[in-house]
Order: structure tokens, then C-alpha cells, then sequence
């Protein structure tokens, strides 16, 4: 029997329990509310670090205040209520019983400065979650007139965040994520890929003595399997200068094992018997969406690290720059594939908390356009 929702049932249940980050920032204004002279010893964070409006509201408020006399401020509540009224304009839902309850909840006011750093630690998780998932939907706008371009861009400014946590928390050696990586995410469409695959391993058979030009392109480009493998066998078969054509790139994949269930020698001969265009431009189009993939899942697998809330900030900045090296070094591949001057962008590592983050890198060119195929107040004191 399906339930009827009773009007007058209490539903609080199904209010999810705040973060315990929120108690952290009550616990820091309420020491700030009791006490403004512990403003000073707060570091490192600003208003946009807190996680509600409400909380931001309020330290902006307190920021831009002067600072009351100590003596007043314990006799009345004068600069309590120039506070409230300065928060209200950003946040109309404050009210007085929440200034009291921020007070009451905070344990010790001289602890404020260990609150602004957990505060501090996850607005870094925040702002590295943020920008990896701005990575991953970039990779996935179809949209975008250039790709490489922009995800290039993305992922600058990716590391540049992951930069300017590790000024602040600087990673120590050894610690890794506790979260495991992220499988490799599944391309969507392989329809295209897997046709632009064939015609590059036939044409690359036909002329074997252009792939010396595509030795950027490696096997983990390809999105099939078997197209991996008789890349592998082309590629031997030229190092060894062997003669190079369907039947003893055929034969050389049995030899390796590559031929599997559903992999027929006639569809493979026919396969490596239609050559198109040109080596090199196949060749860019596949490490370019090899590229791209790359970029994804190293988003996917930061959004995963930022998800475990055991991972410190240390941690974080870790598993980020591990994963941001993959994305490196296929760019140099690219750079090298497309005939730009390999840049790479600046990177700042100060020993101090603070310091602004790195610069990006220059925007690179994306590779020549595709021609066409076959297919188209109470409170404790400090």
C-alpha cells in the first residue's frame, strides 16, 4: 500500500545533516563574535571559503568592521548588532538567535585560528572539485570550434589551483590518496573513432615508411584493442625492416596473439586493404581524441580523490599532480604531432603558505580540420 503523505508529518528527517565543515565555521565566527581580537590570528581565508551565504555574509561583515573596545564589547552588544546588519544585506535570512546560537556553539574562541585552517582545508577540496569537473565538461562540449585548445586551457588552469593548495599545504612526500583511481571512462561514440583507426592502419600500410613521421603516436591511443595490436605489428615490422603488407601484418598478429574471437583474417585483410589520406593526419586525429580521453579521466579520477573526505589537502595535491602528468605528457606527443614548440607551463612550488598560483600556459593551435571520408552572546571565554 503506497504511503499518504500526512500534511502534519514532521519531515526533518529527510533533511540531509549538515557537513562537518559547517559546525567548524560556526565554531570560527562564534569565536570571531565573542572575541573580534582573535581576527587577527585568522589566516588564509576569505569570505567565499565558508560554504553557505549566510556564514560568507557574516565574515565579510566582521572583516569590514572596525574592531570594537574590548571592554564595551562585553557590556553590550553595540557591534553584534552592526554586524547583523551588515550580514542582512547579503544574507536577509540572518537573524539575532543565530548570532547567539553561533556564540554558544563555539567550544573555545583562542582555538580560532585551527578552525580557519580546517575551513581553509576544505574550500581547497571545493575549489580542486570545481575545476576538475569544469575539465571533464569541457572535454565533453561538443560544441567547442577547438578542443585540444580548450581542454589544454582548462587543464592550466586546473594545475594552477592545484599550485595554489599546495603553496598552502605543501604535499608531503609518501602520501598518496586513500581513493583508489577511476576506471577509464567509456567513450561514448566509437563508431567514428574505430573508422578513423582502419583507414590510418591502412594507409600506414600502404606506406609503411611514413610511420618514421608518426612515432609520436603510441598503441594506448587507439580506442580498439585489436587496432593497438596491429599497430603494434606495424610498427615492428617496419623497425625490423620486414616487408610490409596486409598478409604479413596478418600474419605477424597471429603470431602475437592478437587475433581474438570475432576477429576474421579475411576482415582483417580487408581492413588494411582500403588506405586514405595520409598517415600523419589519421595519426593526429587519434592522439587528439586520445588526448581528450586522457583529460577526462584524469578530471574523473580528481573528482574522485575530492569525494573521499578522509583525503587531506596533502593527499589531494598528490593525487592531482599524478594525475595532471598524464595529461602532460601527452601534450608533449601532441605538440610534437602538430608541429608546435613543446611549452610548458611555469610551475611555482614556495615553501610559504601563501602565494598566488602559477601562470598558464600559452593556447596551442588544434590540428588541420578533418577531410572527408567514406563515411559521413553567552558564550566561554578565550
Amino acid at each position: 500500500m503506497s504511503h499518504s503523505p500526512d500534511p502534519y508529518e514532521d519531515d526533518l528527517d529527510t533533511v540531509p545533516a549538515p557537513h562537518p565543515v559547517f559546525h567548524v565555521e560556526q565554531a570560527l565566527l562564534g569565536a570571531l563574535l565573542l572575541d573580534p581580537r582573535h581576527l587577527g590570528d585568522v589566516t588564509g581565508i576569505r569570505a567565499d571559503s565558508f560554504s553557505t551565504a549566510a556564514h560568507a555574509a557574516l565574515y565579510a561583515a566582521i572583516n569590514a568592521l572596525p574592531p570594537p573596545d574590548p571592554d564595551e564589547h562585553a557590556k553590550n552588544t553595540t557591534w553584534l548588532n552592526q554586524v547583523l546588519a551588515s550580514g542582512r544585506e547579503q544574507a536577509r535570512g540572518l537573524t539575532a538567535s543565530y548570532l547567539h546560537t553561533l556564540i554558544q556553539v563555539c567550544p573555545w574562541p583562542r582555538h580560532a585560528p585551527a578552525y580557519a585552517r580546517m575551513v581553509e582545508a576544505e574550500h581547497a577540496r571545493r575549489r580542486l572539485r570545481a575545476a576538475a569537473e569544469h575539465l571533464v565538461q569541457t572535454v565533453h562540449d561538443a560544441s567547442l570550434p577547438h578542443p585540444v585548445q580548450t581542454v589544454l586551457a582548462e587543464a592550466d588552469a586546473l594545475a594552477s589551483v592545484v599550485d595554489d593548495i599546495a603553496s598552502r599545504f605543501p604535499p608531503r612526500a609518501g602520501v598518496l590518496p586513500r581513493t583508489p583511481a577511476s576506471p577509464p571512462a567509456i567513450v561514448p561514440d566509437y563508431a567514428e573513432a574505430a573508422e578513423e583507426e582502419q583507414l590510418l592502419l591502412a594507409t600506414a600500410t600502404a606506406h609503411p615508411a611514413d610511420l618514421e613521421s608518426v612515432r609520436w603516436l603510441l598503441p594506448e591511443d587507439f580506442t580498439q584493442p585489436l587496432h593497438a595490436g596491429l599497430w603494434q605489428c606495424l610498427t615492428t615490422l617496419t623497425r625490423r625492416q620486414e616487408p610490409v603488407d596486409p598478409v604479413t601484418v596478418l600474419w605477424e598478429a597471429q603470431q602475437r596473439g592478437i587475433l581474438h574471437e570475432g576477429s576474421e583474417p579475411g576482415d582483417v585483410l580487408r581492413l588494411l586493404a582500403e588506405p586514405v589520406g595520409s598517415v600523419e593526419h589519421w595519426g593526429q586525429r587519434a592522439l587528439t581524441r586520445s588526448l581528450l580521453a586522457t583529460a577526462g579521466n584524469a578530471g574523473r579520477r580528481i573528482e574522485a580523490y575530492t569525494d573521499d573526505p578522509t583525503n587531506t589537502p596533502f593527499q589531494l595535491v598528490t593525487g592531482a599532480r599524478r594525475s595532471l602528468a598524464d595529461i602532460g605528457a601527452i601534450r608533449t606527443r601532441w605538440q610534437h604531432a602538430t608541429g608546435h614548440p613543446v611549452s610548458h607551463r611555469p610551475r611555482t612550488t614556495p615553501t610559504t603558505r601563501a602565494g598566488p598560483p602559477a601562470s598558464r600556459a600559452p593556447v596551442i593551435s588544434p590540428p588541420p580540420a578533418r577531410p572527408v571520408t567514406k563515411r559521413a552572546v553567552a558564550g566561554r571565554t578565550p
